[in-house]
């Protein structure tokens, strides 16, 4: 089963496995990125962060895990690198994570075109479009670092782009 559902441009880092982890349990964490999963180094270093139990996957891997994911009596947080990632998961494939129904969005740097929603959280276009979709199939996708820095949903940002 899915407990807690992520984006995370640093995808596993200390606040995963320090904070959130104590706020929403878990036995291990599902990274979907097809470049960590491929980079021998960059898989190794997620995997080495935490006791707990870390795969990283490809999206094609993930997809075809997704159902065993579910019926698991585990509870896994499942993390990409970006808002698209998530929103092909949920959105495009459908997988509906356990009964989790907040995608918490953590940090998003700066880059060229993006806008700055918060300290350290950033979206450009394709990433809002993705924030759409996820929320236009009934997630609430919550904009937090930690849980106290929560600066929130995507209704609040969502004319910055358009909508």
């Amino acid at each position: 089963m899915i407990s807690f559902v992520r984006v995370d441009d640093r995808i596993i880092h200390g606040q995963i496995i320090t904070r959130w982890s104590k706020e929403y349990p878990c036995d291990g964490i599902i990274a979907v990125n097809d470049k960590a999963a491929t980079t021998p180094v960059l898989k190794q270093s997620f995997v080495a962060s935490t006791e707990k139990k870390v795969f990283v996957w490809t999206m094609e891997h993930f997809l075809e895990k997704a159902d065993t994911v579910l019926k698991s009596d585990k509870r896994y947080f499942l993390i990409t690198k970006n808002p698209v990632d998530m929103a092909e998961i949920l959105v495009k494939h459908k997988f509906v994570p356990s009964d989790v129904k907040r995608i918490v969005i953590g940090p998003c740097n700066d880059r060229p075109g993006s806008i700055k929603l918060g300290q350290n959280q950033s979206l450009i276009q394709p990433e809002a479009e993705a924030c759409e979709a996820m929320t236009n199939a009934g997630y609430d996708v919550y904009f937090a670092l930690l849980e106290e820095t929560a600066i929130g949903s995507w209704p609040k940002f969502r004319s910055k782009f358009g909508y």
